[in-house]
Parts: structure tokens; C-alpha cells; sequence
């Protein structure tokens, strides 16, 4: 009756030695790191870098503890923070400008652990320590980046068109076209409103000028500020892959607001040249007339520019740009004719007209295509134009390797900023702030966990004991869960764990009492036991699915805090499942269900006296 087969003992061991397993990583802590990574796409990370930086840091006399070389960067593990940031300073000054010198947090866990995935559970800001920065954006700053962009493109129309102006202004929040008579007006109405969906177009004369004004559609205005907050935030959370921060959080607040939480990150001023980066594509006609040799002597020809090619050399380039990046649509990396890396960039419906014009009128020149990042502006390649390119299709090939070509093509995606942002809050939580609130948590979960077992046993004898170590199993599920996914503890997630204590033994309280209230009724011990475990699943359930309903309409709903609670409540019901009841009942069926029972060690039981009544 109260027997397991050996496959359920099996899958249960198996259970506990996993979750046991990825559990002890938690455990090691974390030590302080200082972490190179490349500041612009095209620079790697070899190991040459690491043999400098270990170079380095040995004349200096300042002692590590291991290094890690990735293809995003180069870590090295301290054992104190004032040795950290020593060699922060020093590796900064000495690595050169190419590289960010940042600060992090490194996990303990031994080399083994990580090789099969065993890897401690994300530290939210409050526990781990980090920056936080609230930015605003600019949604007027991305109102006149918008007009611009319509100016040119109506100005472009119009003379391919070959519909004759006056002349083209912004005033404010419109675009003024000025026409000498009312056909060319008329004709431009009927040709614009085709091209220029997003714009609303209506006449007026002004002093007896004829003008067409044209200004951005409410709903495309709406629109507009929505994918700007949202290109942002594709943008930002490109730019803080590069950092290595392990679950940053970046979501929007509010309308034109959004938050980035970088984890373990201590240089708020490192954290802030990340966000401040930006890459983007400029087309320009090369200067096949000027003299190199003059202008690497400083004589540099008015109009013109002096760059320096990837792999080396030099160009004089013209200062007009004639295409930019924010006529980029998509960048993917690939291959050339040649099987070299390239990046494939493609073009909206304006960059294509204006770049399919460009090559038609440059044909047998060298054209210019340079990536600009950090205000350095590098020719990525310099090709001869042989016919018209059309389609909307540009293909970038030169000195890069696959890696660059992914980097160069990630960049390009995220792009400069679709509306400017300014930081609006800035907070700093200290490693030792975020040990403190570890500290806290776990003291206050560990607390609550005593005072329920101690009551638990006295009150349940034996039985009790078997329940507190299901209850014990249950936070090890629970942990070890979080670990495999990689989720990220929070303060809030810590108190769902509190919560989760007090819910588990609920499902130990009612199966305890069940078999208690079958004692009383005069049924066998065995019988009992079964009895409880069977008759108490319905309330279990019940009790658990409320609860995690509730719990799922948190995590959907939620956000921040909210999120963090939710998501350990939910993992926790679904541990307090398994562990209250498969756990238990193979713990009791493996002491109790081979023996001859006379009574079940589960504490005292009342049997109440039934009341007679005399007539």
C-alpha cells in the first residue's frame, strides 16, 4: 500500500543531487574583476592583449588571481577591491584609447562547475551592487531629427520629379514648399501625397506666395515617439552587451522614459561611455585629385579630409556626405564573391534612390564608405564604382574577419540614438550595500525556515522531522531551478522565497492533519497514512493553483520588483508540489511502508468524545 517503486527513489535521488549540484555555486561568492573590452568594432581581444595586460600589471606589483580570455573581452580576477581598482587605473593608461577598462564582479564557483553549466543565480542591483540611470528622451530632439529627414527627401522628390520650387523651410513643427504657380503646387500635391504617407498636406497663400505646408500626421506622430523609445532601447541594450553585464535590466517608464540597471558594474563613468556610443555609415566621394604625401605633411586641401584606411594607409576623402546610416534598415555579416567577410547593409526606399543616383553619376570613381564611432571616423573600404547600383542593396568588404563583420554589422543596427536622451537620475549601490541586503535575506529566510521546523517537529514528532527535511529539499529545488535558468534574485525575490517557506509546509500541514483525522476515525496506521496523502492532494492542489494564478498575473502584468516576486512565488509552488508530496511520501513509505505499524509517530492525537442527549 504505502510503496514506491525503484524508479520514483531513483528520479527523486537524481532530483536532490541536482539541484544539490547547481545549489553550491550560490555559495562561492563573488570576486572583484577588471575587465578590457574593445571600444570600437574591428579592434580584438587576442592574446597578445592579455600577455600586455598581465605584463603590466607585474611591473607594477599588483597580484591577481586568474584571467579570462573571450572573444568580447578580457577578464581578470583580484582578491580585494582595492587591488582592483589599482589596476584599473594602471591597465587604463596603459592599454591605450582602443580599450574600456571597467570594473565587475566575477563568480568563485570552481572551473569544473562552470564547464557543465553550474552557475550561480543572477544578482539583481539591490544584492549585487551597480549603477542605475533613469534616461528621458528627447522627443522634440526627435521631432526635428524627423522634419530634417522629411526636408531632404521632399527636396530630392521634388527634383526628381522635376517639379520647380521657390524653395524649401522648416518652421518649427512644418515644412514649407514654395511654388511660383499653381500648377507646379498642384502637381506637387498629387505627387508628395503618394511618396509621403505620414504627411498631411495643405495649401495657403501667404502676400500672394503660393506655399505647400506639410506636417507629420498625428497618428504617425504617435507612432513616431513610440519606435523612437523602443530603437533606443534595442540600441542601449546592444551597447551594454558589450560590457559583459550579466541580466542588465533595460525597459521603458513611462511614455519617453526608460531605466537601465547594470549589475555589478562600479564605474558609473565607464557605464556611461557604453551608453553614449554610437556607429554609423557615411558615404563620401574620395579625392583622387589631392596629394597624399602633401597632406600627410599637413597641407590638407580645402573640402577634403585626411582618413586613415582599416589595414593601414591613408585617404583624402571629401568632407560632403552624400549618404548616412540612418538610411539603414538591416545589417547582416555574410561573405563576398570572394568568400571574404562582409557586411550586407540594407537600405530604406530614400537611401536607395539617393544611392542608386550617386552610383549612376560616379561611374569609374572611387567611392568612400566609413564607419564612424566615438567621433573616429575609419574608411572601412574604397571601392571603384563600375555601374549603377539599385536595389537597395550595399555590400561592405574589405580588411575584416568574420568577427569584425558581425561587430560592424552589429553597430550598424543599433545605430546612433533615434531621439536624443538625456540621464535624468543617476544612483550608485555599493558591492558592501548589496552584501548587507544578501545578508538580510537569507538571515530572514534562514530564521523564518527554524521557527517553522521547530514547531513543525514538536508539534508532528516524527512525521514533522520527515517534513521539515521536504521542506529543506524544497528550497534546494527551488535554488537550484533559478540557478539552471539563470534567473535574477532580487530583494523581492528573496521574500517570495520567505513566502515560499511558510506555503510549502502549509501542504506538509494539511497531508499531516488528513492522516490524523483518519487515526481518529479508527483506521489501521497504514491505511492512515495512505489515506492522507490521497485525500489531501485535492486540497493541495487547490490551495497551490490559486496562489499561482495569482502569481502568474504578477509576472505578466508586473514589471521591476513586482516581476522578480512573482517569478520565485511561481517556481516555488511548483517545487512545494513535488517536494511536499512525492519528497515526503517516499521518505515515509521508505521508513514506514516495510514495517508493521501499530501507531503513526505523528504527536498526540485528540479523539473527541461523541455528545449523547437524554429526552
Amino acid at each position: 500500500m504505502n510503496r514506491y517503486p525503484l524508479w520514483k527513489y531513483i528520479v527523486i535521488a537524481v532530483s536532490i543531487l541536482l539541484g544539490l549540484l547547481y545549489t553550491l555555486p550560490n555559495f562561492f561568492g563573488e570576486s572583484p574583476a577588471v575587465q578590457i573590452s574593445p571600444l570600437r568594432a574591428g579592434i580584438q581581444t587576442d592574446m597578445a592583449l592579455l600577455q600586455r595586460a598581465e605584463q603590466v600589471l607585474k611591473q607594477h606589483g599588483l597580484p591577481y588571481n586568474g584571467t579570462i580570455l573571450e572573444s568580447t573581452g578580457i577578464k581578470i580576477r583580484f582578491s580585494d577591491t582595492d587591488t582592483q581598482i589599482k589596476a584599473r587605473d594602471i591597465l587604463d593608461a596603459e592599454v591605450g584609447s582602443d580599450y574600456i577598462v571597467a570594473l565587475n564582479l566575477l563568480p568563485n564557483s570552481p572551473q569544473w562547475m562552470r564547464h557543465i553549466g553550474a552557475l550561480p543565480m543572477y544578482l539583481g542591483l539591490d544584492l549585487r551592487g551597480g549603477v542605475h540611470f533613469m534616461l528621458q528622451v528627447d522627443m522634440a530632439g526627435a521631432l526635428t531629427k524627423a522634419l530634417d529627414r522629411y526636408n531632404a527627401d521632399l527636396r530630392s522628390t521634388l527634383r526628381e520629379q522635376r517639379i520647380p520650387s521657390a524653395g524649401i523651410d522648416r518652421d518649427r513643427s512644418r515644412i514649407i514648399i514654395k511654388f511660383r504657380d499653381e500648377q507646379a503646387r498642384e502637381k506637387a500635391i498629387s505627387e508628395l501625397g503618394k511618396t509621403f504617407e505620414d504627411l498631411a498636406f495643405r495649401s495657403e497663400d501667404v502676400n500672394g506666395e503660393r506655399r505647400l505646408v506639410a506636417s507629420i500626421k498625428p497618428e504617425a506622430l504617435i507612432r513616431m515617439q513610440n519606435t523612437a523609445v523602443q530603437r533606443n532601447i534595442t540600441t542601449l541594450r546592444n551597447r551594454v552587451n558589450e560590457l559583459g553585464v550579466a541580466e542588465p535590466i533595460i525597459q521603458q517608464a513611462g511614455a519617453d522614459r526608460v531605466i537601465v540597471q547594470l549589475p555589478g558594474v562600479q564605474d558609473t563613468a565607464k557605464a556611461k561611455d557604453i551608453l553614449g556610443r554610437t556607429a554609423t555609415l557615411e558615404v563620401r566621394m574620395v579625392d583622387e585629385d589631392g596629394d597624399i604625401d602633401a597632406a600627410l605633411r599637413g597641407s590638407v586641401p580645402s573640402g577634403t579630409e585626411l582618413l586613415s584606411e582599416r589595414g593601414g594607409g591613408h585617404l583624402l576623402v571629401k568632407k560632403q556626405v552624400l549618404l548616412t546610416g540612418d538610411r539603414i534598415t538591416d545589417a547582416q555579416p555574410g561573405f563576398d564573391q570572394d568568400r571574404q567577410a562582409a557586411v550586407h547593409v540594407t537600405l530604406d526606399n530614400n537611401g536607395s534612390r539617393i544611392f542608386k543616383q550617386l552610383t549612376r553619376n560616379n561611374v569609374g570613381k572611387r567611392m568612400a564608405i566609413l564607419l564612424v564611432e566615438k567621433n573616429v571616423t575609419e574608411v572601412v573600404t574604397a571601392p571603384v564604382i563600375r555601374e549603377e547600383i539599385g536595389g537597395g542593396r550595399v555590400q561592405i568588404s574589405g580588411q575584416m574577419n568574420s568577427i569584425e563583420a558581425r561587430d560592424v554589422a552589429l553597430l550598424l543596427r543599433a545605430g546612433a540614438l533615434a531621439a536624443p536622451m538625456e540621464i535624468i537620475e543617476e544612483r550608485t549601490v555599493g558591492p558592501s550595500l548589496g552584501a548587507e541586503n544578501i545578508e538580510r535575506g537569507f538571515n530572514s529566510t534562514l530564521y523564518g525556515f527554524l521557527i517553522v521546523s521547530v514547531f513543525i517537529m514538536i508539534y508532528y514528532s516524527a512525521i514533522g522531522v520527515i517534513s521539515v527535511v521536504a521542506l529543506a529539499t524544497n528550497l534546494l529545488f527551488l535554488i537550484g531551478l533559478l540557478s539552471i535558468l539563470q534567473a535574477t534574485l532580487t530583494l523581492p525575490g528573496m521574500a517570495g522565497m520567505a513566502l515560499t517557506v511558510g506555503m510549502a509546509i502549509d501542504a506538509n500541514v494539511l497531508i499531516n492533519e488528513r492522516i490524523r483525522d483518519e487515526l481518529r476515525h479508527g483506521a489501521t496506521p497504514q491505511a492512515a497514512i495512505h489515506a492522507g496523502y490521497e485525500r489531501a492532494w485535492d486540497a493541495i492542489i487547490d490551495t497551490n493553483l490559486t496562489t499561482l494564478l495569482a502569481g502568474l498575473g504578477l509576472m505578466m502584468f508586473g514589471s521591476g520588483p513586482i516581476k522578480g516576486f512573482a517569478v520565485v512565488l511561481c517556481l516555488g509552488i511548483l517545487t512545494t508540489l513535488f517536494s511536499a508530496v512525492t519528497v515526503s511520501r517516499a521518505m515515509v513509505n521508505l521508513f514506514y511502508g516495510n514495517r508493521k505499524l501499530t501507531h503513526v509517530p505523528i504527536g498526540a492525537i485528540k479523539i473527541l468524545k461523541k455528545s449523547s442527549s437524554k429526552r
